[in-house]
């Protein structure tokens, strides 16, 4: 499982013109399930996430997490994260898990933070073509693979 996480100021995704899902200060995450990603790979970037200490403290040092700012998170789904672009110009997506195994881990991935203590989540719509707006806090991106935790 693949996250890319941004520090906003804000976030919204909208389908057809109509906002399904936004955040204030905190994190939009990008959120790809690869093919064999399981539960346990969603609890270790639900263990990471949270608690990464990626916002400023008084002394102007990333020195605070989500939590401790009591961040939002918007959290998009992306299958793209699972691209494979080491033959030719054009990308494979062969590796992206299957939307009937990739939605229910991505939802469970969602509850998790809920229970982790997020106080906002919100989503887009699986699948869907959706126009995502941020305004990038820093800039601060953090890419994070399952794998590698």
């Amino acid at each position: 499982m693949k996250a890319v996480i941004q520090r906003v100021k804000y976030s919204n995704v909208k389908i057809d013109g109509k906002t399904v899902g936004s955040c204030d200060k905190g994190f939009m995450i990008l959120l790809g399930v690869i093919e064999g990603d399981t539960k346990e790979d969603a609890d270790k970037l639900v263990k990471k996430i949270p608690h990464l200490r990626i916002f400023e403290d008084e002394n102007g040092k990333m020195n605070l997490s989500c939590l401790d700012v009591g961040g939002e998170m918007l959290v998009i789904s992306q299958f793209t994260l699972a691209a494979d672009c080491s033959h030719g110009r054009r990308p494979s997506f062969i590796g992206a898990a299957k939307p009937d195994s990739a939605i229910p881990l991505y939802e469970y991935f969602v509850e998790s933070l809920k229970a982790a203590g997020v106080s906002r989540v919100e989503t887009g719509e699986f699948g869907a073509d959706m126009k995502v707006e941020l305004v990038n806090d820093g800039p601060v991106t953090i890419i994070l693979d399952s794998k590698e935790l």
